[in-house]
């Protein structure tokens, strides 16, 4: 029987385990090289980056910036702030009253380890001496690294964006225009509350979607995600602006968007629900309070109308709210409303990551 050539099996075992480790070693460093290049993509694609409605961002931003708002979420609930934005001031500036998205741009930014300028008393500023917007903003672009607006007049981003070349602008909310950071922080609590999920959902809005630029900013947002049924309940005089829909009329088409419109809240709805999005009737929108009044109240969520719903629904509101959410429903564990606050800081901590270049 012939010896055994252990000399030569050792040899091919040793040249296996190099090729393996090699192969490791080169998988590991595609890897490495791999994360380099999307993490320069990232920075190149957002630092800088205008936010003056949400067709500013594309589906893959926005699935950058959840993940960034996930990391953002883990490094606040374990080490409660950082110093990512440490020499970095923000500067937020509300011509209309906020309370939920002013406070968490300022929470969001001292979070980060920067500072902020906040500027909400407009009667105390140069405005009331008649100075220009566009003069007022060039003003605090010196100041700022980067800026955050909300103004009463649709549009008003374009001309601050036009104003300030050098200096990222963030849209707080134009009027009854868009509010595109309140609507990527809407999508992040879906996503969050549906275990990742967004395609495939029915999300039904209810209230004043005419006037609401939440809805007007969520709707082609989600229109990025394929195979979603969207329900617009209002009263014919608040529905659903024809430009929202005629603008995203392609978008819709290619991602297999359905869209209902209904001016009842019938059981057949609720049934098939899986995001409630609930809006407040704008009282300040309205041209006189008689026309208010007429739609004032036409639908209030409570648990009567919740026993129609799936169990695992979960109710949304860019608050604040009057009467259109009874306050019994805060104690329904479908009840995300306040959840929704919560991701808002991680998301806008996120965005100012990115937009600074910091991330």
């Amino acid at each position: 029987m012939p010896a055994r050539n252990t000399s030569s099996s050792s040899i091919n075992s040793s040249s296996l385990i190099k090729l393996a480790a090699c192969s490791i070693i080169g998988y590991c460093s595609y890897l490495m090289y791999q994360k380099q290049q999307n993490k320069s993509r990232i920075k190149s694609e957002w630092k800088g980056k205008n936010i003056a409605r949400i067709s500013d961002v594309t589906l893959s931003q926005i699935l950058d910036l959840f993940s960034v708002a996930l990391k953002m979420e883990e490094l606040v609930l374990n080490e409660g702030c950082c110093n990512l934005a440490n020499g970095k001031l923000l500067t937020t500036i509300f011509y209309e009253p906020s309370t939920r998205t002013s406070c968490s741009f300022q929470a969001a930014m001292k979070r980060l380890g920067g500072k902020v300028l906040n500027i909400s008393n407009i009667k105390s500023s140069s405005v009331s001496k008649g100075e220009t917007l566009e003069d007022t903003m060039k003003c605090l672009e010196c100041y700022s690294d980067v800026l955050v607006i909300r103004h009463p007049e649709k549009g008003t981003p374009d001309r601050v964006i036009n104003a300030c070349p050098n200096t990222p602008i963030l849209n707080a909310g134009d009027g009854s225009g868009e509010h595109p950071t309140q609507a990527l922080l809407d999508l992040f609590t879906i996503y969050k509350e549906k275990n990742g999920m967004i395609n495939g959902l029915t999300i039904t809005f209810i209230g004043d979607l005419r006037y609401g630029r939440t809805v007007h900013s969520l709707v082609p947002a989600l229109s990025l995600f394929s195979n979603i049924n969207i329900q617009f309940i209002a009263p014919k005089s608040l529905q659903i602006p024809e430009y929202v829909l005629n603008e995203n009329n392609d978008v819709f088409k290619a991602n297999n968007i359905q869209i209902k419109q209904s001016e009842n809240l019938s059981k057949d709805i609720l049934s098939v629900t899986d995001v409630m999005y609930v809006t407040r009737i704008q009282k300040e929108r309205f041209e006189s309070i008689d026309i208010y009044n007429k739609v004032k109240g036409c639908f209030v969520i409570n648990n009567d109308i919740l026993k129609n719903c799936k169990q695992d629904m979960i109710i949304m509101h860019p608050l604040p709210r009057v009467d259109e959410i009874a306050k019994e429903v805060d104690n329904d564990p479908r009840a995300k409303y306040f959840n929704q606050m919560k991701y808002g800081m991680y998301v806008r901590m996120a965005l100012l990551a990115l937009v600074l270049g910091v991330h």
